[in-house]
């Protein structure tokens, strides 16, 4: 079976990209190195194949190889590619705001883009010091999820498949989720209340571009205790001013 480098079904005639393609997304769990064979088997393609999309990612600088162990790692490429896309979105201005929003109420501000079928932070408290990651969360039982799923973009597939629980108030019926997220947009943010986890309240608001997509979703998370529904107008109304600091900042180079 395809494993963590599966994707989406190509277009006619790109199966060699897609397989490229799928082979860096191997990597996303920053485990270790890997060998021909476990790409492949991550990949569902034989080991040759595996080998030879990998070698040519190697020649592009995509992928370095260990000499001594034959093993392949993320290359040059990749983190040059990513810190231009980095600084181009405006990321490195997101996170002196998203602190401030940390320290005005007292919870982890977290910033996020849609991947597929996951929300993945890239800014804020929940990005690792020590790689650089942040996590990647189901998009219906997350609040950044389901913001990003409320304000879609149109080059975005809709949500398919099963929704999978991971707690006994996860929304695994399409139909109940479509309703939460006709409620996410009728009020203008997202909750999530312990429906990704236990004891962990989330809300989340749409950082809107001219098209009333929502580029990014910008979460604040802590506990019920902390969130309380007292807490959520003033919490939400921080939330917000931050959204609409990021609405500037984080506008696309030509049109900042």
């Amino acid at each position: 079976m395809p494993g963590s480098g599966t994707l989406p079904a190509p277009p006619s005639g790109a199966q060699a990209v897609h397989r490229a393609l799928g082979l860096l997304h191997c990597f996303h769990d920053n485990g270790p190195d890997l060998s021909a064979s476990e790409l492949a088997r991550r990949m569902g393609l034989s080991v040759s194949t595996a080998h030879r999309l990998a070698r040519t990612l190697v020649a592009t600088g995509f992928l370095d190889q260990d000499e001594r162990t034959a093993r392949y790692r993320l290359g040059p490429a990749v983190a040059e590619l990513g810190q231009l896309t980095f600084h181009q979105r405006g990321l490195h201005l997101a996170g002196p705001e998203l602190d401030r929003l940390a320290r005005r109420t007292g919870a982890t501000a977290d910033l996020a883009i849609r991947s597929g079928p996951q929300a993945v932070i890239l800014v804020g408290g929940s990005v690792l010091p020590s790689t650089g990651l942040g996590l990647r969360r189901p998009l219906h039982s997350t609040a950044l999820g389901k913001v990003l799923l409320a304000w879609p973009s149109p080059t975005e597939p809709p949500l398919s498949g099963p929704l999978p629980a991971y707690t006994a108030r996860t929304l695994t019926d399409s139909a109940a989720l479509d309703a939460e997220l006709a409620l996410t947009r009728e009020r203008g943010h997202a909750l999530n209340d312990g429906e990704s986890a236990a004891g962990v309240r989330t809300l989340a608001v749409p950082v809107l571009d001219h098209t009333a997509t929502a580029r990014f979703a910008l979460a604040v998370r802590s506990t019920p205790a902390h969130l309380t529904d007292e807490a959520l107008p003033r919490v939400l109304a921080h939330a917000h001013a931050c959204a609409a600091a990021l609405t500037v900042l984080l506008l696309p180079p030509d049109q900042r």
